[in-house]
């Protein structure tokens, strides 16, 4: 090998090994910190792999990209086989900063998949200068294909949990409902109801939630309970109510009368 030729291998090799060297400033400081507290799937590679792995698929690199630039550059294929070369080196190295650096393995797996295609046209394109060449790239096209699995499953497994239902929290305001035994209670929970008396919590089921009705019509069979917003206290006139438990008749509501959950008026009748 003359000495020009040698240069150009030693060139190579150190341009190929400075996109690891990009992309390790990211990759060292995450993956004791940010990347070891992943949820990982079980085929996930031991974290000491990658820089073994990586350095060996440099070096490959680099060989390959000689083997190519050795030709001439004075050859138009070989040019543009170069600059797809050094597309895809700088794809490899973004990767990196986006994955390990940014923490963000859906736009990493996004990346990876235009890197994937950038080496598998950089193999075409080498292959009709330098099938060597070609063939020092197949291990690299394997492990980002490998690569490009992992990155999907952890981003998949570690997702932020998305629940539509989930209630949005709110502020609850500062009152307080007197119970019957003359405590008084706050209002917490999801949706800022009033927390039960102690009386209520304590009864074992006497005290139950009916719903108010309008005094017109003692009966009350055919009349329509009353809407109040929620946990309010009622109006003086429906407190003038009677409760409706369908199963035993009729009771005449207190003075305590709130509003329930369902939207009505309500009180706490004992049967």
């Amino acid at each position: 090998m003359s000495l020009a030729n040698f240069l150009k291998l030693i060139a190579a090799i150190v341009i190929t090994n400075l996109a690891g060297l990009i992309g390790s400033l990211f990759t060292m400081s995450a993956i004791p910190t940010w990347y070891a507290a992943l949820n990982k799937p079980a085929f996930n590679p031991p974290s000491w792999v990658f820089g073994p792995v990586w350095t060996a698929l440099y070096i490959l690199m680099g060989v390959a990209a000689f083997l190519v630039w050795r030709q001439g550059l004075a050859k138009r294929e070989v040019r543009w086989a170069l600059v797809v070369f050094i597309i895809q080196l700088i794809l490899n190295a973004l990767w990196s900063i986006i994955f390990f650096g940014w923490h963000n393995p859906g736009l990493a797996f996004l990346e990876i998949i235009f890197l994937w295609l950038a080496i598998i046209l950089t193999i075409v394109l080498f292959s009709r200068i330098s099938r060597p060449a070609a063939y020092l790239l197949l291990p690299y096209i394997l492990w980002v294909s490998f690569a490009g699995f992992l990155n999907y499953t952890l981003w998949q497994l570690n997702k932020a949990p998305q629940n539509i239902n989930q209630p949005e929290q709110i502020a609850c305001t500062m009152e307080a409902k007197l119970c019957p035994d003359g405590s008084a209670v706050g209002r917490s929970g999801p949706n800022c109801e009033f927390s039960p008396c102690p009386e209520e919590a304590d009864s074992g089921g006497d005290v139950k939630l009916m719903t108010c009705y309008d005094r017109g019509d003692l009966n009350g069979r055919d009349e329509e309970p009353i809407p109040c917003r929620q946990d309010e206290d009622c109006t003086p006139s429906q407190m003038r109510a009677f409760c409706a438990p369908a199963e035993v008749g009729f009771f005449e509501c207190g003075d305590r009368d709130f509003c329930g959950a369902d939207g009505f008026c309500r009180h706490d009748c004992r049967l």
